[in-house]
C-alpha cells in the first residue's frame, strides 16, 4: 500500500511538472527544482539522493563546455572565421549565404550552437539585405543548420552530453565522440536537402520591426531645450504648443527633475525649468522658426527657448541575447535615456509590435527592440553585450590575441575525448580551467557564460527521475508500454521512442525531456530482449533535432523575434522537416547501432580502421 502511494505521488508530481513546462507560467528550472524539493519533503527522495544529482558528469560537463564556447566567442573566433567566408565569398551574397550556413554547421558540431547563432544573425540580415530579400528567407535555416550540426558529435549539443550521462547510470558503455557522426550526417543531408527544394518555398517573407517604421533612414535630430522663466509654453499641453509631427517636430521626452515624463506627454503640462527631447530634421531651433516648422507668437519667444544640445540620431534594432543582464527587467528601470542617451520606440515580442506604454514590460530572451540614438549612444550600449545588434554586424573589444588558445583548448578536448585518454568531464574541465587561466576570459565572464537555469533545470529533472526509479514507478510504466508493446517489431518501438521524444521537446525543454525519457527507453529496450543503445540514440537525435516550434530550441528562440516571424512559420517550415527526419532516423539507427546488439557502433575511427 505504502509503495502504491509513493508511485502515485510521483506520477502526479510528473503530471504536475509537465503541465506547468506546458503552461509556461513559471521559469521551466524553476518547476523543476520545486518538483524535487517537494519530493524531497515528502520523503520520497532523501538528501543523499538530491546530493547525488549534482555528482554527475553531465552537468559538470555542460558547465564546462559553455566556458569553451564563450572562450571562442570573446577571443573573435567565430566572428572572424565567420568574417572569413564572407570576404572569400566575394561579391556573390548567395555564396556567402552557402559560406556562413556551413560555418555555423561546422562549428556547431563541437561547441554550443547559441552563441554562433547569436554572431551569425547581424551577418545573415546584412547578407539577406544585400541580395534584396527578407532576413526571415534565412534566419530560419540559420538556425536549423546549427541544430544539424549539433547532432553530430557528442559534444554538439547539452542533450547529447546529458543522455550519455544518464544512459551510463543505466549500465551503458560510455558514448564515443564520434560515434554519432555518421547518423548525425545522413539526418544532416536529409534536412539539408529539404530545406533547399522544399523548405526554402515554404519560408514567409516577413518585415522587421524596422520595416514598419517609415522613414528610419531620414536624417533626423535630437535637440535638448531648457523652459526658461518667461516662456510662453510654460502650463501648455504639448499638443496645444504647435509641437506636432504634422510639422517635422516630435517631442520624444520631457524632463522635470531629471525624471523622465515620456508616457505623460498627453496630458502633462510645460512647467519652469523642464528640458524638452525634441526630434526633427532640422540641426537648429532656429532652423524649425525658419523653414516654418513650427511659430511661435513673436520672435522674442524664440530665445525663451535656450537650446542646451543637439546630435544626430540614428534607429537600430537590438535583440536580447542569453546572458543578458536585461533579462526579468522593465524597460522602465533600464534608465536607457539616461545612461546612453537612447530611446526605445518599439518592442517585438512572439509576433507581436509593442508600440505604446511597453515601460512595464518585462524582457526575456529574444526580445527585439528597436531604439534612436546617437550613433555613440548606442554603440556605447552595444559594447555592453546587453543587445545584438541586428541592424548592423558590430565591432565587439575582443581579446583576438588569445583566440588560439581557446581554439588549442577546444581542440585538446575533442581530441582527446576520441581516443579515451580521459572521461570526457575531466578534459572539459581541464580545458575550461586553462582558457581562464591564460586569459580568454576572466572569471566572471566565465560564470556568466554558464547557462545556470539548464544546469538547475537538469539537476531538478535528474532528482525526479531518481525518485521514478526509486520507487518502482520507472519499472511500473516501462512494464504497462512493454504489455502493450511486447508483439511488434522492436523497430516500430524504437520509431515510437523517437516521435515520442520528438513531441516532448516541442512542448517543453529537450534536456528535461531526455532526462526522463533515457531511462524509460533503456528500460522498454531490456525488457524486450534488444540492446539499449540504439534506443538511448533514439532519444538523444529525437530531443535535440527538433524544428516545429520556436521554443522546442534556443536558437530557435532568438530567430523568432529577430526575424519577425509568427509561429506558424515554424510549424509550416518544422513539421514536415521533424516527420521527414522521423522516418529517416528510423531506418538508420538500426543499421549503425543494430538492435539484438550484434555489430559495434560505427563511427569515423573504427570506420577507418575497416
Amino acid at each position: 500500500m505504502f509503495e502504491d502511494l509513493q508511485i502515485s505521488i510521483v506520477i502526479i508530481t510528473f503530471i504536475a511538472t509537465f503541465f506547468f513546462f506546458i503552461r509556461g507560467t513559471m521559469r521551466p528550472d524553476t518547476v523543476a527544482m520545486f518538483a524535487a524539493i517537494a519530493l524531497l519533503a515528502i520523503g520520497i527522495i532523501d538528501t543523499d539522493d538530491v546530493v547525488g544529482v549534482f555528482s554527475n558528469p553531465a552537468p559538470i560537463t555542460i558547465a564546462c563546455m559553455f566556458i569553451l564556447s564563450a572562450a571562442l566567442e570573446r577571443t573573435g573566433v567565430i566572428e572572424v572565421m565567420g568574417k572569413i567566408i564572407t570576404k572569400v565569398a566575394g561579391y556573390n551574397g548567395l555564396l556567402a549565404v552557402l559560406g556562413v550556413m556551413f560555418f555555423a554547421f561546422a562549428v556547431s558540431a563541437f561547441i554550443n550552437n547559441t552563441p554562433v547563432v547569436v554572431i551569425m544573425t547581424p551577418v545573415m540580415i546584412a547578407l539577406a539585405n544585400k541580395l534584396q530579400k527578407a532576413p526571415s528567407k534565412f534566419l530560419i535555416p540559420l538556425s536549423y543548420v546549427t541544430i544539424f550540426g549539433g547532432t553530430c558529435t557528442l559534444l554538439g549539443t547539452s542533450t547529447n552530453i546529458l543522455v550519455d550521462g544518464v544512459a551510463r547510470q543505466q549500465g551503458l558503455e560510455p558514448f564515443g565522440v564520434f560515434e554519432m557522426t555518421l547518423p548525425g550526417l545522413c539526418m544532416a543531408a536529409t534536412g539539408m536537402v529539404y530545406m533547399l527544394v522544399f523548405g526554402r518555398k515554404l519560408l514567409p517573407d516577413r518585415e522587421t520591426l524596422a520595416s514598419l517604421f517609415a522613414d528610419t533612414s531620414k536624417r533626423k535630430f535630437l535637440t535638448e531645450v531648457l523652459i526658461t522663466s518667461d516662456s510662453p509654453l510654460i502650463g501648455k499641453k504639448i499638443k496645444d504648443a504647435g509641437l506636432t509631427e504634422k510639422r517635422d517636430f516630435e517631442v520624444v521626452d520631457v524632463l522635470r527633475h531629471e525624471v523622465s515624463m515620456r508616457f505623460r506627454l498627453d496630458t502633462l503640462e510645460l512647467k519652469l525649468g523642464d528640458r524638452m527631447i525634441l526630434k526633427t530634421s532640422a540641426s537648429e531651433v532656429l532652423g524649425l522658426r525658419d523653414n516654418e516648422v513650427v511659430t511661435f507668437d513673436s520672435e522674442k519667444d524664440l530665445q525663451k527657448l535656450e537650446q542646451i544640445s543637439t546630435q544626430e540620431t540614428v534607429v537600430l534594432e537590438g535583440i536580447v541575447g542569453p546572458h543578458s543582464r536585461f533579462v526579468g527587467q522593465e524597460i522602465g528601470n533600464l534608465n536607457l535615456r539616461r545612461r546612453y542617451g537612447v530611446y526605445i520606440l518599439a518592442v517585438h515580442r512572439q509576433n507581436e509590435n509593442i508600440r505604446k506604454n511597453f515601460d512595464k514590460v518585462k524582457l526575456t530572451f529574444g526580445d527585439t527592440l528597436l531604439m534612436e540614438g546617437s550613433p555613440a549612444g548606442l554603440k556605447k550600449l552595444f559594447d555592453s553585450q546587453d543587445l545584438v545588434n541586428l541592424s548592423e554586424p558590430a565591432e565587439k573589444p575582443l581579446r583576438r590575441e588569445k583566440a588560439p588558445i581557446a581554439l588549442l583548448s577546444i581542440a585538446f578536448v575533442v581530441v582527446l575525448a576520441a581516443f579515451n585518454v580521459m572521461p570526457i568531464a575531466g578534459l572539459a574541465l581541464v580545458g575550461a580551467g586553462t582558457v581562464i587561466a591564460f586569459g580568454c576570459l576572466d572569471i566572471d565572464e566565465a560564470y556568466e557564460s554558464i547557462e545556470w537555469s539548464i544546469l538547475m533545470l537538469i539537476f531538478g529533472m535528474l532528482a525526479l527521475s531518481i525518485a521514478m526509479d526509486n520507487t518502482g514507478t520507472a519499472s511500473m510504466v516501462v512494464g504497462n508500454i512493454f504489455a502493450l508493446v511486447k508483439d511488434m517489431p522492436p523497430i516500430f518501438v524504437l520509431s515510437v521512442v523517437y516521435f515520442m521524444t520528438s513531441v516532448f521537446t516541442e512542448m517543453v525543454s529537450n534536456n528535461a525531456t531526455a532526462v526522463l525519457l533515457t531511462p524509460l527507453a533503456i528500460g522498454l529496450a531490456q525488457q524486450l530482449g534488444v540492446d539499449p543503445r540504439p534506443f538511448a540514440f533514439a532519444v538523444m537525435f529525437g530531443a535535440s533535432a527538433t524544428f516545429a516550434t520556436p521554443i522546442g530550441y534556443q536558437t530557435n528562440t532568438f530567430v523568432y523575434n529577430a526575424g519577425g516571424y509568427k509561429f506558424v512559420d515554424f510549424v509550416k517550415v518544422g513539421l514536415p522537416l521533424n516527420i521527414i527526419l522521423w522516418m529517416v532516423a528510423t531506418m538508420i539507427i538500426p543499421i549503425f547501432w543494430p538492435l539484438d546488439g550484434g555489430g559495434e557502433g560505427v563511427s569515423l575511427f573504427n570506420l577507418a580502421a575497416k
